[in-house]
C-alpha cells in the first residue's frame, strides 16, 4: 500500500500520537490551569499542550535527527533531510481545559513541502485515524480494528451536516457567527466540535458532510487534510485555492462545490 520510507514515517507517527495521546489523558492534573495566552484572553495554552509537544518532538528527533518541524507551542526548525513534520499537541485545547472529551493529537509529516503522512488520534473516542498518501485513510479503535474511511454519499446542500469552528479574536469571531447565521437555514443543520483535526477526521469517516473554518494554521488542518482526502473527500479553500488561515473548506464530492462557492458568496473569509 506505501513505500518503505512512508510506512516507516507512519509507524513513527503513530507512536508520538499515541504516546502524547496517552500523557494527556492519564497525566491530565485536576488543578490544570492556563500556562500563557496566544492570540488573545482566551486563546489558551496549557502545561499538557507544551508537555505533549516536547514528546513528539523528543522521540521525533530522537530517531530522524535531519527532520524540520513546525509545531504550534514553538517547535521550529527547517531540517535538512527533507521531512518537515507539522504538529498540534493537544488540538481543541479548550475542550481539553474544561474536561470536555473532542480533542486531538495531530501529526503530519510533508517530504519536499507536501504532506506524505496524517495521523490523528482522539483518545476519548479511543480512535486513531491515518493516512499515506496514495494508500487510503483508515481509522483504528473503538472496538471495530482496523477499517477503511470513506466520506459519505452526497447529500443536497439542504440536507447536509457541516461543521464549523470560532476564532479566539473576537472581531473574527463575530464576522463568523454572522456567517454561520446566514448559512444554517440552507443546511440540515451546524455542529461546532472545537477540534479542525476531528473535524476533518469526522468528514472521512462519514459522520459530517461539510466542515469549513476561518483562520486555521497548518498544524490544525495538515494531518485531517490528507486523511479527508485519502477518504475520498473534497478539500481546499477560497475556490481554486488550497486549504489557508483565510478558508479551509471539506466535504463529499456534490457537498464541497456548493459550499464552497456559498461560503465565497457570503465572504466567510474576511470581515
Amino acid at each position: 500500500m506505501t513505500d518503505a520510507p512512508h510506512r516507516e514515517l507512519l509507524e513513527l507517527a503513530q507512536e508520538a500520537a499515541r504516546r502524547a495521546g496517552e500523557l494527556l489523558r492519564d497525566g491530565r492534573p485536576a488543578d490544570l490551569a492556563v500556562a500563557r495566552t496566544k492570540s488573545s484572553p482566551i486563546d489558551v495554552v496549557t502545561d499538557m499542550d507544551i508537555a505533549a509537544e516536547k514528546l513528539i518532538t523528543d522521540l521525533i528527533s530522537g530517531r530522524r535527527p535531519d527532520d524540520g518541524f513546525l509545531g504550534e507551542e514553538g517547535a521550529s526548525s527547517a531540517g535538512t533531510s527533507g521531512i518537515r513534520w507539522v504538529i498540534d499537541p493537544l488540538d481543541g485545547t479548550v475542550n481539553y481545559l474544561y474536561g470536555l472529551p473532542t480533542w486531538a493529537v495531530s501529526i503530519a509529516a510533508e517530504q519536499d513541502g507536501e504532506t506524505v503522512v496524517g495521523v490523528v488520534a482522539a483518545p476519548m473516542r479511543g480512535e486513531t485515524y491515518h493516512a499515506v498518501r496514495g494508500g487510503g485513510a483508515w481509522a483504528t479503535g473503538a472496538g471495530e480494528g482496523e477499517r477503511a474511511l470513506a466520506c459519505r454519499p452526497a447529500p443536497p446542500l439542504d440536507q447536509a451536516l457541516v461543521s464549523t469552528g470560532f476564532n479566539y479574536v473576537s472581531e473574527v469571531r463575530a464576522h463568523q457567527a454572522e456567517v454561520a447565521g446566514r448559512l444554517i437555514p440552507l443546511l440540515r443543520d451546524i455542529r461546532r466540535s472545537g477540534s479542525a483535526a476531528v473535524d476533518l477526521c469526522d468528514v472521512a469517516c462519514g459522520r459530517l458532510d461539510g466542515y469549513y473554518e476561518r483562520g486555521l494554521n497548518a498544524w490544525d488542518f495538515a494531518a485531517g487534510d490528507l486523511i479527508a482526502r485519502e477518504a475520498g473527500a473534497l478539500v481546499g479553500g477560497r475556490p481554486g485555492q488550497g486549504p489557508s488561515r483565510d478558508l479551509t473548506v471539506a466535504g463529499s464530492p456534490g457537498v464541497f462545490e456548493p459550499l464552497q462557492e456559498l461560503l465565497e458568496r457570503l465572504g466567510a473569509w474576511h470581515d
